[in-house]
């Protein structure tokens, strides 16, 4: 393939195809990655009017790339970089982009208890910077189902829904059976030692009855906000 479609930056090279293909430029995973070579695959991103989304950044990495880009931000429980278009009008929205088409649902993101909050964040901000309209319900867990139910006004008026939940991880299945709507379900970390470090509620979440639900890997708050994106087209 032609090398115009990508830039070779020696230790990465940066796909500046992907907007085009999935409608969002590609996505930098900072971890395992020095501050400098995120801020080289961000001026590459940059230097072709395309949006950066940075995931697991560190404040130093944001520090870095802020020197270079003012209109960067940090979303500290996120761990999140973003960096808008460095210029108002891309030419990419100009073509028939999916950026264009959708946003027109609301994303709820709901949390099984409050150590869930940065996977959740992750999710949130992820499908803000893709546009959506996200409304964030928190702490709303099975231990206390009448936290959730007083809000089924919230869950039935959503296009789409992340549920976050970590310890047995049951909280994705309760909320898929309230609604017509399909369900994101993310398994975090969080329990104690049975809880296997995520297993147990991801294999919770898998053996749902609740028809309409799909699971994203354990943490993995950016896998779900982007195809709650993708679903809100």
């Amino acid at each position: 393939m032609n090398k115009k479609f990508y830039k070779d930056l020696g230790f990465s090279k940066v796909d500046l195809e992907r907007a085009k293909i999935k409608g969002f430029p590609e996505v930098i995973f900072c971890q395992g990655k020095t501050p400098d070579q995120v801020l080289k695959i961000a001026q590459a991103l940059q230097a072709k009017k395309q949006k950066v989304l940075a995931t697991r950044a560190s404040e130093k990495m944001y520090k870095i790339l802020k020197n270079r880009f003012q209109n960067a931000e940090y979303h500290e429980q996120a761990k999140i970089i973003t960096i808008q278009n460095s210029k108002k009008i891309n030419k990419l929205k100009k073509s028939k982009k999916f950026e264009k088409k959708e946003n027109k649902g609301k994303v709820l993101v709901i949390t099984g208890g409050t150590a869930d909050i940065p996977v959740a964040e992750e999710a949130a901000v992820t499908a803000e910077f893709m546009n959506c309209a996200v409304e964030r319900l928190y702490d709303v867990g099975v231990a206390g189902l009448h936290r959730l139910l007083s809000n089924i006004k919230k869950i039935r008026n959503a296009n789409v829904i992340i549920v976050i939940a970590g310890m047995e991880g049951a909280l994705a299945s309760v909320v898929s059976g309230l609604t017509s709507k399909p369900v994101i379900a993310v398994p975090t970390n969080i329990g104690y030692g049975a809880s296997f470090k995520g297993i147990a509620p991801l294999l919770t979440m898998l053996n749902s009855c609740s028809p309409g639900m799909v699971v994203v890997n354990i943490d993995n708050g950016f896998g779900a906000g982007y195809f709650a994106s993708i679903i809100n087209r």
